[in-house]
């Protein structure tokens, strides 16, 4: 009798496994590749506050960068369950350079590898995955800044749901291709939480363990976040992290010689328009403090839109203004940019349509306390005085630029 039962429950479980579908290869990826100069040399010079985690985007990117991803699922079980594998290349290069790809000015990298069981009726309707993805991200697109990122090279269960939430749990070791050393990672989301009929709560927590090297810690950091859609036509994104020792990265492993004494918090606020069919945009807003137990105190600011105007269905005048400012002992760093693009659009006037290949100005202005701090910190780079401008505090950039995603 209990081998005709086990007999009977292989059987029913073999039944469930088997494919009853085969799915074609899906090509998905991102480029964005251009060329420019500056008023100060015959190369074009990007414009970011040192000590500022981002910079604002329009016509003040120098570099040649592709994502180039595949994923196939390769078979559907009888129990609506998913089997995939996705895989990714980045590939990046200065302006001026050598398309290479590689050495100082570029790289080639495997940024994504990994296998999914996804929609799975035991976890009701969640995944499970293992490997190198990105997970979770989280990012404001005028300035590309990724505040909650919990990429990872590991495992885990996404999007399980119990009682209407949805829950998540992620064991990594590197955050990205760039982390140099291996370090234990805990991530912990929660979302689902309805606050009205279109705006949805979601929590996270982050563990980062102490790696028991010289002088290493462990540390954490947590999120809220609240997303509104249906927001003047777009949707509003307003999220607040708070982090210690190593969790000071909020959203990625910080380093992790500070201690318990090191804390970071920060605000964010962002929200995209489309008020109408030809008039959309994004508008951010930044605050970030870090407490550092050896003086290292500042607190950064960052404060830029992104209008959005179609004056066709093919041609978009897009503007962008941002501001960024860090207040540190050594003085407060100001840089504030702008940039205007007349676009040609021909998938559409929406402000998310791609491709646009844009022709640019952009002009931009710091003060001392910025060009000290990049003389220190960059060296070399445009707000320094061994830049592009010199002695100048300011300056200015020209050129074109496609910018393309798909899925």
């Amino acid at each position: 009798m209990k081998k005709t039962t086990r007999l009977g429950l292989a059987v029913s479980l073999a039944s469930l496994a088997m494919p009853v579908a085969v799915h074609a290869l899906d090509f998905n990826g991102y480029v964005r590749s251009g060329v420019g100069e500056s008023s100060g040399s015959d190369s074009q010079a990007c414009f970011q506050l040192p000590g500022a985690p981002s910079k604002f985007r329009l016509g003040n990117e120098c570099e040649q960068y592709a994502e180039l991803g595949l994923r196939h699922d390769l078979v559907t079980m009888n129990d609506g369950s998913v089997f995939s594998i996705e895989g990714m290349a980045a590939l990046y290069n200065e302006y001026d350079h050598t398309p290479r790809f590689t050495g100082d000015h570029g790289f080639a990298r495997v940024v994504q590898a990994y296998a999914e069981w996804s929609k799975m009726p035991a976890l009701n309707g969640g995944s499970l995955w293992a490997g190198r993805r990105f997970y979770k991200r989280n990012d404001i697109h005028i300035s590309d800044f990724y505040y909650w990122n919990q990429s990872a090279t590991g495992a885990g269960i996404e999007d399980m749901e119990i009682g209407g939430l949805k829950y998540s749990y992620a064991f990594s070791r590197k955050d990205s291709v760039f982390q140099k050393e291996y370090i234990n990672r805990h991530d912990f989301n929660v979302g689902g939480f309805k606050s009205n009929p279109d705006g949805e709560l979601q929590f996270g927590v982050s563990y980062i363990d102490d790696p028991d090297q010289s002088d290493s810690n462990s540390g954490w950091a947590v999120t809220a976040q609240h997303q509104q859609v249906g927001f003047l036509g777009g949707s509003n994104t307003f999220a607040v992290q708070y982090g210690e020792g190593p969790g000071t990265g909020l959203g990625y492993t910080g380093d992790v010689t500070l201690g318990s004494s090191d804390k970071s918090w920060r605000v964010v606020e962002f929200f995209d328009w489309q008020v109408t069919p030809r008039f959309g945009g994004q508008f951010q807003a930044v605050y970030q403090k870090d407490k550092r137990q050896d003086g290292g105190d500042q607190d950064w600011i960052s404060v830029g839109v992104r209008p959005v105007y179609a004056l066709t269905d093919q041609f978009k005048l897009v503007a962008e203004v941002g501001h960024d400012q860090i207040d540190a002992p050594e003085g407060t760093r100001k840089l504030t940019k702008f940039t205007v693009a007349p676009t040609w659009s021909p998938a559409g006037p929406d402000f998310w349509s791609r491709p646009e290949v844009r022709l640019y100005y952009t002009y931009a202005q710091w003060n001392d306390a910025a060009q000290q701090a990049a003389n220190l910190m960059a060296a070399g780079s445009a707000l320094s005085e061994t830049g592009a401008f010199g002695n100048a505090q300011h300056g200015s950039n020209f050129g074109v630029q496609v910018e393309y995603w798909w899925d």
